[in-house]
């Protein structure tokens, strides 16, 4: 609308502009009266700005350096110039508005995620409401084509979920009864009834949503600089300005004063330095966009200006590097099948709720008979002692075996392993082991070729598997056994490796990493979209959970930062040029106004470059092909 308005005047005033010159107006008063009228109609919000900011006392924006300079041109009686430059100034600051406007509805699309309603099941009608009427343990209906508007569990049909919204990932994922549905996402092919578990204010996308907006709140560096520099710069050009138009003619006497008022008002309108005011902020804000496009989500313009000066990155091994699901990798037995090692085992671990347990009772994959368990005893730190079908059966860690004298196989294998014995006898052993995630070793590979001196893994985990996931992965360094509190001792390590201007980044998953995540110079979360924990403590969040997005997060703050020191360098590079010339009387009022609305226009085309995302996507590096292999069949 106010862009409308703004193209109006333009037309009009430069309707009554063109008549000037066209209409020979004999009277002298009329064709001023017809300058003035067609420099109001252009320009007259620029004055209206420029009168409030001045009672305010707001003075030096380009809003007053654009009345003074046109006024002062009336003043001398260039009255063509004056209207035209205003002309020039708008037609310029119409273009750069519908620039930025175009940009930030590119931004507000890459997050439009935002529900509008909620389908609410009450009894057996269903009522269109507002999201935020819904509570935790309500059920909402999701039709096909709809936005999940809250968080939820499906508890009846099945469909295919578009997340791209907040992964920034095409492949639509299948939910089913039990499926965990997170508010943003797109119900593609099904009708969805789901609880709901989490109120809106809550919810996944409202989080995301308030990250977002509050991301503007946290300038980088070079923002704080630009907002710095005109507080100063502005000031300073208007004194010269006026020094400019007053000194000469007073030193030397066959100076005329009209001359240098001249030069003085078009030294005020290429000062203006809203090339640089406007197009930093835009940079950065273009910047979070994209990445948010990519699935990286960066709180801050600071977090995102300091991952361009990344020298350090520490991993933590379970839930970033690996998959954090535990599966059954191997069955060895000499003495029964595998299928019954599985089965006795899994029967034993019944009433377990340990990881571990559970995963056994996922690779049996059968129902079990309750009615043939019994005696069961949990033996913390060693494992399980339970009678199946009458027959005792130990399961547990190599403790358990030497608690109860039992000999066991001692070999080294890699993974968590659980040793059986049936009847105080030996039977097998059952491995279980962590994935690493698909594109782990693209990760690291990516970040070495983004200049990262040295990646890092602090894990809690054996000596044997961290070093043999390091290994694998091609890690510089792998620190096992640690406690949280160790975590931190040796990141304060790590610290004293980089240098002054260097960032430590360490990855996590945002709930046990906690400690470490704040003390990083930036923390990363790893734990997916639907982690509240993860979105909380970082400051920055993966939502696809993939490792290799760490390195899409640093070319985006590389590329964002280029175009800054682009922009600052070619703004102040042309207004440093063109100011000598206004000074020395060589550029006209026309030469300055392109150096100011010019430069501004051609700062913002180049910042809006950083909405595009292909660029800073994930490279092309070949697929490692045992990115979904074991640790223990490595």
């Amino acid at each position: 609308m106010q862009n409308k308005k703004r193209l109006m005047r333009v037309l009009g005033g430069g309707a009554l502009y063109a008549a000037t010159f066209f209409f020979d107006f004999d009277n002298e008063i009329l064709n001023i009266a017809m300058f003035l009228l067609g420099y109001f109609i252009i320009g007259g919000d620029i004055v209206w700005k420029a009168v409030k900011n001045i009672l305010r006392g707001q003075v030096f924006d380009e809003n007053f350096l654009m009345f003074i300079a046109t006024i002062g041109a009336f003043a001398i009686g260039d009255y063509e110039e004056a209207v035209g430059v205003m002309l020039f100034f708008q037609v310029g600051e119409l273009f750069q508005s519908y620039a930025v406007d175009q940009s930030r509805k590119s931004i507000a699309g890459l997050m439009d995620i935002r529900p509008d309603y909620a389908n609410l099941r009450r009894g057996s009608e269903i009522v269109k409401v507002d999201p935020d009427e819904v509570m935790v343990g309500d059920e909402i209906i999701v039709k096909t084509g709809e936005k999940i508007p809250l968080d939820a569990i499906v508890i009846e049909g099945e469909s295919m979920v578009d997340t791209s919204s907040l992964t920034g990932e095409s492949v639509p994922r299948e939910v089913t009864v039990g499926s965990e549905l997170l508010s943003g996402c797109v119900n593609i092919n099904g009708v969805l009834t789901a609880r709901v578990t989490k109120e809106f204010g809550d919810s996944t996308v409202s989080k995301i949503l308030d990250l977002v907006e509050n991301a503007s709140n946290k300038k980088s560096n070079s923002e704080n600089f630009i907002t710095k520099f005109a507080r100063y710069y502005t000031p300073g050009v208007v004194i010269l300005a006026v020094l400019l138009a007053v000194v000469p003619p007073l030193m030397y006497s066959d100076q005329e004063f009209t001359k240098w008022l001249v030069r003085a008002l078009t030294f005020l309108v290429i000062s203006c330095p809203c090339a640089l005011v406007i197009s930093i902020p835009l940079s950065f804000f273009g910047g979070i966009g994209g990445a948010s496009k990519l699935g990286v989500l960066v709180k801050g313009s600071n977090y995102l200006e300091a991952l361009a000066q990344t020298e350090i990155v520490v991993f933590d091994k379970t839930g970033t590097l690996t998959k954090g699901v535990f599966n059954v990798q191997e069955i060895h037995s000499e003495v029964m099948s595998r299928e019954e090692l599985i089965e006795l085992t899994a029967y034993a671990e019944n009433y377990s709720n340990h990881p571990i347990s559970l995963s056994l009772k996922r690779a049996y994959g059968k129902a079990i008979d309750n009615a043939a368990i019994t005696n069961v005893k949990e033996l913390p730190g060693h494992g399980v002692q339970a009678f199946v079908h009458g027959k005792e059966v130990l399961a547990g860690n190599y403790k358990l075996m030497k608690k109860m004298k039992i000999a066991y196989f001692k070999g080294e294998i890699m993974g968590t392993v659980v040793h059986v014995a049936v009847g105080g006898e030996y039977v097998g052993y059952i491995v279980i082991a962590d994935e690493i995630k698909n594109d782990a070793a693209i990760a690291i590979q990516d970040l070495k070729t983004e200049k990262v001196k040295q990646t890092v893994m602090l894990t809690g985990d054996s000596k044997s598997i961290g070093e043999h996931v390091a290994k694998k992965l091609g890690l510089d360094k792998a620190y096992t056994e640690l406690l949280p509190a160790d975590k931190v001792e040796k990141l304060e390590e790590l610290f004293a490796k980089k240098t002054e201007k260097g960032k430590l980044v360490f990855v996590g998953d945002g709930v046990n990493d906690a400690p470490v995540l704040a003390r990083a110079d930036i923390g990363i979360a790893m734990g997916g979209v639907g982690s509240d924990a993860a979105i909380e403590a970082a400051d920055v969040v993966i939502m696809t959970d993939e490792p290799s997005k760490i390195a899409t997060a640093i070319r985006a703050s590389k590329k964002t930062l280029s175009i800054v020191k682009q922009n600052i360098v070619f703004a102040l590079g042309v207004k440093g040029i063109v100011l000598v010339l206004g000074a020395m009387g060589i550029a006209n009022m026309w030469t300055a106004v392109f150096a100011d609305v010019g430069v501004s226009v051609i700062a913002i085309l180049n910042a809006m470059r950083v909405l595009n995302t292909q660029s800073i996507h994930n490279s092309t590096v070949p697929a490692w092909e045992g990115n979904v292999e074991a640790l223990s069949n490595a």
